[in-house]
């Protein structure tokens, strides 16, 4: 096990050189595909994908598949990951080649027409402030969004989570997502595809659980709230989010106390969104035997 001082010497050592360190700038600001990085840096791939494997090595990066492409990103939920900030913190704000790479990885993905949104409806404008509104006095924690497609929500609470992690089943929202959140800035933002159904995390691992819209159309509603209600950590909320128009909100409303009740989970009432003719529902459960072991 090595110590501190070791440790830093390692890293100081992986960003002698100056590709490497252009190359953690910009992983330090997203997840990057080696063929994003290798046009960006206007390297051969062997060299950059060298370049990357010395990063992993020296734990600063970590690298995962994602469908076809292979992604390099900052591990966020190591040991390390504290000491990892205090030297991501000491990069230059202000350093022109960082800021240059940047603006080309922007322009890559644009090329790519992976890095156009869609714009939020006033509903959606007002479920995102009543989230704010909810959340804001209450640390978030490790949090993950169930169903993030665009990562809207990602965005919105991101930030101010310790970590937070995006699941959705289509490759192109992931993809999108992580353009959205690149621009937008959020770095500890992770994407990665997944089953609301079997959830690749383990028991107790996050602290805030968003389903973000998935029950509606769940053809196994019970099944994954009693996933969400698996990775929950004792002392954590879930945040059910549902739009109303496929279903009349009262039924929505009857559905989620069943559901909640049938999978041990104590729900707040629900929120409607707007309060009048709403577009959306949020409710906020948690686990049942909590007030108990209070």
């Amino acid at each position: 096990m090595q110590n501190s001082t070791e440790q830093l010497l390692v890293h100081l050592k992986a960003l002698a050189d100056p590709v490497r360190l252009r190359l953690l700038a910009l992983c330090v600001r997203g997840e990057c595909t080696v063929t994003e990085l290798t046009q960006v840096m206007a390297q051969s791939q062997p060299r950059v994908s060298q370049h990357l494997k010395q990063l992993c090595d020296a734990g600063l990066l970590e690298r995962f598949r994602d469908g076809h492409f292979v992604y390099y990103r900052v591990p966020l939920g190591s040991e390390q990951a504290t000491r990892r900030r205090r030297l991501f913190a000491l990069l230059p704000s202000d350093e022109p080649a960082f800021e240059q790479d940047f603006d080309k990885l922007c322009r890559v993905r644009a090329d790519r027409g992976i890095a156009v949104p869609e714009q939020a409806d006033d509903a959606a404008r007002r479920l995102h402030r009543a989230l704010i509104e909810l959340t804001v006095a209450m640390p978030l924690g490790d949090l993950i969004d169930i169903g993030s497609g665009q990562g809207r929500v990602l965005k919105l609470l991101g930030s101010r989570a310790q970590r937070a992690v995006g699941v959705d089943i289509d490759a192109d929202a992931r993809q999108l997502a992580r353009a959205e959140l690149l621009l937008a800035g959020v770095e500890n933002c992770s994407l990665r595809k997944g089953d609301m159904y079997e959830l690749p995390f383990a028991d107790g691992e996050f602290d805030t659980v968003i389903l973000d819209d998935v029950l509606g159309d769940a053809t196994r509603p019970m099944v994954a709230l009693a996933e969400a209600r698996r990775i929950l950590r004792p002392g954590g909320r879930l945040l059910l989010l549902a739009q109303t128009d496929r279903g009349g909100v009262a039924s929505l409303e009857r559905h989620f106390a069943e559901w909640c009740r049938l999978v041990d989970l104590r729900l707040a009432p629900p929120r409607r969104i707007p309060s009048h003719d709403a577009r959306w529902l949020l409710a906020v459960a948690t686990l049942a035997d909590q007030q108990a072991a209070a």
